[in-house]
């Protein structure tokens, strides 16, 4: 869905509007009369295996029509980001007017017009198109016996139901082989043909629902299903049956006198009580990460609702758009959970905590972008973010996401800022004891994520796909479904993980809570490895930078979530077992 917005914050209504002036066929509303110009656009051209290595479609020396030029624009700043170079092709195309096998240009084959075309074979570039906003792929060349063959044919096939254009289909035809001083023609033919193929169905052909609805899909969702149920009734066997236990020995304290108290109540988690609600170390990190972590779940849930409503995979960018808008706009979210709780833990730098709290996420998303625009910038590939973009996304960063999050910690710390502990704490921090090996935080932290890792290591494999090879995500469903499970078994989790924590008389919870849910993003790191060396054939510094930059934000952010989950369930469950237990 393309964001009006983004669009007035960049400034190209005037340009939007010239440019429309220009195209007579309108892509907009995807209506066409009879005989209007329908525009192919040259988007770019890339490895196959590589498919964030993309340039731009002309810096291989193909032919340009002899149709005038037509300026391209970024509708939505997702466009630029995502390294969209759309050029316009000056191929003649009329609505349902045939066009017979047409001569572009001729090419005389330099050495270094051979050597680049060569070099594309080699690597198996695929260029991509649109017309009418549907893409259209096709392959440079072809290598036989040694030899390189290049494509110099076009034939598009494009079906059209009333005044709509509802299938565009592209065939490679006419080897030439690639030899320096060949004199290579350039042709296209258009075939135009009716269809009963409603307009609002137009993209199911690009789908494959043979892959993401395979038996192994649902089967992956059952069996996270039944893990659900299996540790939410396994949780609360155990923990119902223990805490139970501990009730009725601690209510033993009103009957006994206080040597008998002080030999029977040794050990377990109300010894801590005085010191369970002491304020987490570096709380000002803590609120920042607790706020990000509200907000980046809203994110999720919201981008999921819309695209399972708006079919948001449809149009290009619309995605990433959607969800640089929800980000902004969930700002006071951040704002308001990460200052009360910043509050609520005695924290006074407030204005500091604000800032950690608004840019963090930010901060970690431009560094990583700024790292690979770098050598996006070195490769001259147009994944190279503009400076233009830059300093949008600065400018939505100053001016909307920072006011945004300061209103929200203004409205947290005055409404939810005072402390409400049920227990009261100590002046004097309690030593903590000595324990065995599995106990210590470090050890629950790494095993936390494992069971959350194991609910949703099914999708990885299918989101994974979708990103960084040719296929589209549309089961949003599936991932809204696999999305609510991973918050189940992570709180479930991380409840079990504290209770032994707080049994062993070590009231660190607030971190270790955290980052035993977060843990969960290690495993999906050390599978994107897994996934790079064995399951792709992706090569070269560009494409492996991209990919373990881009895994590392993404497997970051599924921490960050997982961790706010986990330390929500965590502190509920905490509250409401030493509020039932009577403090002398």
């Amino acid at each position: 869905m393309k964001s009006p917005l983004v669009i007035v914050s960049l400034g190209l209504l005037p340009l939007l509007a010239s440019l429309v002036s220009l195209v007579q066929g309108d892509e907009h509303t995807h209506m066409y009369e009879d005989h209007e110009e329908v525009v192919l656009w040259m988007n770019t051209v890339g490895p196959y295996h590589n498919r964030q290595e993309t340039y731009a479609y002309f810096s291989l020396p193909f032919c340009v029509g002899t149709k005038q030029t037509i300026s391209h624009y970024h509708e939505t700043m997702s466009e630029a980001l995502q390294g969209v170079e759309l050029e316009f092709s000056g191929y003649e195309i009329d609505f349902k007017d045939d066009i017979a096998p047409t001569e572009i240009c001729m090419v005389e084959l330099t050495e270094k017009k051979h050597k680049a075309f060569v070099y594309a074979v080699m690597n198996q570039y695929w260029y991509q198109m649109y017309i009418d906003d549907l893409p259209i792929w096709g392959v440079v060349g072809k290598e036989e016996d040694k030899k390189y063959y290049i494509y110099t044919h076009k034939k598009f096939d494009i079906s059209y139901n009333g005044k709509q254009i509802v299938d565009v289909t592209l065939t490679p035809e006419k080897k030439e082989l690639l030899k320096v001083g060949a004199r290579i023609k350039f042709t296209y033919e258009v075939n135009w043909k009716p269809s009963n193929v409603k307009f609002e169905d137009r993209f199911d052909k690009y789908l494959d629902p043979n892959f993401f609805q395979h038996r192994i899909h649902w089967f992956s969702i059952f069996n996270s299903f039944m893990m659900v149920i299996f540790l939410v009734g396994l949780v609360s066997m155990i923990l119902m049956r223990t805490l139970r236990k501990d009730y009725a020995r601690y209510s033993k304290d009103e009957e006994a006198d206080d040597m008998e108290r002080d030999l029977g109540d040794e050990y377990g988690w109300k010894q801590i009580h005085g010191d369970v609600f002491r304020p987490a170390s570096n709380a000002m990190l803590f609120s920042a990460m607790i706020g990000a972590g509200y907000q980046l779940t809203s994110v999720v849930l919201c981008v999921i609702s819309f695209a399972i409503l708006g079919e948001l995979y449809t149009e290009r960018g619309s995605m990433l758009s959607t969800t640089i808008f929800v980000y902004a706009a969930t700002s006071p979210i951040n704002g308001y959970f990460g200052g009360s709780l910043y509050a609520r833990m005695g924290g006074k730098q407030w204005i500091k905590q604000m800032l950690l709290s608004a840019f963090i996420v930010p901060a970690l998303v431009c560094g990583t972008a700024f790292f690979i625009n770098f050598i996006a910038i070195y490769y001259h590939a147009s994944r190279a973010i503009p400076f233009g973009t830059m300093v949008a996304v600065t400018c939505i960063c100053i001016f909307v996401i920072l006011p945004l999050t300061l209103i929200g910690t203004i409205v947290g710390r005055n409404l939810d800022g005072q402390p409400d502990f049920p227990c009261r704490v100590n002046a004097v921090p309690r030593p903590i004891p000595e324990k065995k090996w599995f106990m210590e935080p470090l050890v629950i932290i790494l095993l936390g994520g494992v069971l959350p890792f194991g609910s949703i290591f099914i999708e990885m494999y299918f989101i994974f796909t979708s990103f960084w090879a040719y296929k589209i995500y549309y089961v949003y469903g599936f991932m809204l479904l696999v999305f609510l499970i991973l918050i189940i078994v992570t709180v479930c989790v991380t409840i079990v993980c504290t209770y032994f924590l707080l049994n062993a008389e070590d009231y660190r919870w607030q971190w270790t809570s955290f980052m035993s849910a977060a843990s969960t993003s290690i495993y999906v790191y050390i599978y994107s490895f897994y996934y790079f060396f064995f399951k792709t054939k992706m090569y070269g510094l560009f494409q492996t930078a991209f990919y373990f930059g881009y895994m590392a934000l993404f497997s970051g952010a599924l921490g960050i979530i997982c961790g706010t989950v986990g330390y929500i369930g965590t502190n509920i469950f905490v509250r409401k077992i030493y509020s039932n237990v009577k403090i002398d």
